[in-house]
């Protein structure tokens, strides 16, 4: 399967590539050629030219957003709107650069020029995250959604409950521990970072003991197994063994939920980082305009 942006980055053999090429040379030309009586800037009128052109690609480039959510809409297709967005934003970083003539200080336009490289930065991030997470999330869901994904590990632990209960106590109480104690999300770095904070109370001989971390569901698993192998009961045997077998599959089902949150949590950070920084690129933009145009 090929993703959306993968495709998109090859659209129409690559068509918004080579504008993208093009225009940097055209740029790079011009500046080569230009021959200012000081230092190259933004106030001559190369600078001037380039800077219309970054700022109307600016502009032109936060409007994907506007047609992606325009299905309706007749002005080309997403994919070479998304083709579009990339080649022609990595262009732009050259352009904006040589329009200031690598002149930067600390002033609103080096503000507008660094919120645009960060811009840019974390568009580079995002099409290698949608190239690879959107794909990974379809198979590993196969083809579920996450709501199924919940209900599988729910009637997991419903038909281990059922299994326990021709067990002795104990084990119904380590499945029924597990059961409540399973923990996947929470912050964001935990989300990012794909952690099971599950934990566990399993019997012992002295009683019930404190709770044990169970990622993975290891713990419950180690003590499953360490029961199985102290049986001398074939009976008994054989239901811990069907146990064992549930839980197994709990851990699957739980890891492909872990692997879901953990992907989607990825793609929602870079959006939170992304849009606002597109806006406040807008807003420091215009301000530099107005500037510029104040001090003419």
């Amino acid at each position: 399967m090929v993703s959306m942006h993968e495709s998109a980055l090859a659209y129409r053999h690559r068509r918004y590539l080579w504008v993208a090429v093009g225009l940097a040379a055209v740029a790079a030309a011009l500046y080569a050629w230009h021959s200012p009586p000081g230092p190259p800037s933004g106030s001559t009128w190369l600078g001037y030219s380039l800077g219309t052109v970054a700022a109307l690609l600016v502009v032109w480039l936060t409007a994907l957003g506007i047609r992606k959510r325009t299905y309706a809409s007749t002005l080309g297709t997403v994919r070479g709107w998304v083709s579009a967005h990339v080649y022609l934003g990595l262009a732009l970083l050259l352009v904006a650069t040589l329009h200031a003539g690598f002149q930067f200080g600390w002033n609103v336009h080096t503000l507008a020029y660094a919120l645009m490289c960060a811009v840019i930065a974390t568009g580079i991030v995002g099409i290698t995250l949608y190239a690879r997470y959107p794909e990974r999330m379809s198979a590993n869901r196969q083809g579920r959604t996450r709501e199924q994904l919940v209900d599988e590990i729910a009637d997991l632990d419903a038909k281990a409950m059922r299994v326990a209960q021709a067990l002795p106590a104990e084990f119904g109480e380590a499945v029924r521990s597990s059961r409540d104690r399973l923990a996947l999300g929470g912050g964001p770095l935990t989300l990012l970072g794909g952690r099971d904070r599950s934990r566990v109370v399993l019997p012992g001989k002295g009683g019930a003991s404190a709770p044990v971390a169970n990622g993975r569901q290891s713990a419950l698993l180690a003590w499953l197994g360490e029961r199985l192998a102290q049986s001398q009961d074939g009976e008994l045997s054989a239901r811990a063994q069907d146990l064992l077998t549930l839980v197994s599959e709990k851990r699957a089902a739980v890891e492909r939920l872990k692997r879901e949150l953990r992907m989607q949590a990825w793609l929602d950070a870079w959006l939170y980082l992304h849009v606002p920084l597109t806006f406040a690129l807008l807003a420091a933009l215009i301000a530099h305009v107005v500037s510029v145009f104040a001090y003419w």
